[in-house]
């Protein structure tokens, strides 16, 4: 018995067969092997055909079936994870009418700010937990105003998980989460929001029928089966946006909990209790995979664009030419805690939403000629990266969240000591290090929603942890004086 799961990111689609029973990856691969094309017609535009998604989501799915030699009638279900905030527009024949407007296009920017002022940010925030900002609703707004004649045409609007689902059974639908990620769901009233819907003069008619995130959502057409060798009426139970599908793929369902990343970016994610928000609106908040009515379960998003590009910044113009990064951390941990009083602000990466979108720039505070070297500086730029999530994550302490444990893929920043033990220490929580993706989480999702496994944790019993990292409590008080240092010059 097995589980196929499907990622569909801006760079390529991923898809992974799973063994139900030991939840071990029987096949994985991703399409195409360079990264997909992101149209950009003018400045800030990011635009993608969804007919590329599916035409990688077929050579993956062929990719699996033959390196596994898994029979089709042997798939019990299959889950869906997908890039987020994305637009899908399709006409009455499912016939899509314009590539879609992905993620980090930000033309809909003033589309969301007007909102926001209109509605009023009080009522905005207290509703819809976010500000319409950059977000599917706000791109739907665009559209209208300025390409009239295609939002003639829609008969309904999707994220990108949603188009894969209908490509899958020709039935267009979504969830509270998709929703709640495109800013059309109200967490007051439980409702689509009438504010946003009525503000832009949206017709309700575009809105899928809503189905449970976990749970039956259709079933594999005969059309679908015959293009990707899958049996006719395999269930599709589960779908959810790239970031809250992280967190699914480590365990993270609770209250406390929180799922990292650092790449060239750094993604905070965890799981909130109760409705709220920043009223600053520094963290995004969107409704997590396990939330319902009745239970609140809110993922709060940090993102931070100055994290593992800053890393390789120093790997670059700082450390000595042709270091690697394991060498570059070697390198680092010559220098105590702290950096000898050096401290890096890493936001070089463009506008940090933490800092209410200012764009500062990356400095170098208290470099001292005659006792500071490269280790210093080295460590110092780590530390300055971890001091940034610390920052975020006290907003996420603000709105009311006791983050205790943090999970984490072995991957990119974590796989230096020092971010991690660095993490630990500023933070006072625990972190964990698992082998993992987010296919392979959207595989283990199909099987919750298939009813295969009773509950997360039989889900993810088999979830490999590589390493533990407790907080050294000789260590903290150095960490946090290092800390309170990095926070003066912000």
């Amino acid at each position: 018995m097995y589980l196929l799961g499907y990622d569909i990111g801006s760079s390529s689609v991923k898809a992974c067969l799973v063994e139900a029973e030991s939840g071990k990856i029987v096949a994985s691969d991703f399409f195409p092997k360079v990264e997909m094309q992101i149209i950009a017609e003018k400045a800030g535009w990011a635009e993608q055909n969804p007919e590329s998604w599916w035409a990688n989501l077929k050579l993956a799915n062929e990719s699996v079936l033959k390196q596994s030699g898994v029979a089709a009638e042997d798939i019990q279900a299959i889950g869906i994870s997908w890039q987020m905030h994305g637009l899908v527009l399709v006409d009455k024949n499912q016939q899509v009418l314009r590539p879609s407007i992905i993620w980090c296009d930000s033309r809909a920017v003033p589309y969301g700010e007007k909102a926001f002022q209109a509605i009023g940010k009080e009522k905005v925030l207290s509703h819809l937990l976010n500000s319409p900002g950059n977000f599917t609703a706000a791109k739907l707004a665009w559209v209208k105003e300025n390409e009239p004649q295609i939002y003639e045409q829609i008969d309904k609007l999707m994220l990108p998980g949603d188009y894969i689902g209908m490509k899958l059974t020709g039935d267009i639908v979504t969830t509270v989460e998709g929703l709640s990620e495109g800013i059309f769901w109200d967490f007051q009233t439980n409702t689509l929001s009438d504010d946003v819907l009525n503000y832009f003069g949206f017709d309700k008619s575009f809105i899928p029928e809503l189905k449970p995130n976990f749970g039956v959502q259709g079933l594999v057409s005969a059309a679908a089966a015959k293009e990707l060798g899958l049996k006719p009426g395999t269930p599709i139970t589960y779908r959810a946006g790239d970031q809250p599908n992280n967190a699914l793929s480590l365990n993270v369902f609770n209250p406390g909990e929180i799922a990292s990343t650092a790449g060239t970016s750094g993604v905070v994610y965890g799981v909130l209790g109760q409705v709220n928000y920043d009223p600053k609106s520094r963290v995004n908040t969107f409704a997590h995979v396990n939330h319902s009515a009745e239970q609140t379960r809110l993922g709060v998003l940090l993102c931070i664009n100055g994290t593992g590009i800053l890393n390789s910044w120093i790997k670059r113009n700082i450390a000595p030419a042709g270091i690697s990064y394991n060498d570059m951390n070697n390198l680092a941990s010559q220098s105590p805690i702290g950096s000898k009083g050096l401290s890096i602000i890493p936001f070089g990466n463009g506008a940090e939403r933490i800092l209410e979108n200012r764009e500062t720039g990356c400095s170098i505070h208290g470099i001292n000629f005659n006792i500071h070297n490269q280790s210093d500086i080295i460590r110092a730029a780590q530390e300055g990266i971890v001091f940034s999530f610390q920052y975020g994550m006290e907003i996420m302490q603000g709105m009311g969240m006791d983050i205790s444990l943090i999970r984490a893929g072995n991957a990119n920043m974590f796989l230096s000591p020092i971010f991690r033990q660095t993490l630990a220490g500023v933070s006072g929580a625990t972190i964990e290090l698992y082998d993992t993706d987010g296919a392979a989480g959207a595989a283990k999702g199909a099987g919750i929603g298939a009813g295969i496994y009773a509950s997360n944790n039989e889900a993810f019993a088999s979830l490999e942890k590589l390493a533990v990292i407790e907080p050294k409590a000789t260590e903290q008080i150095q960490y946090k004086e290092a800390y309170e240092r990095w926070k003066q010059y912000i």
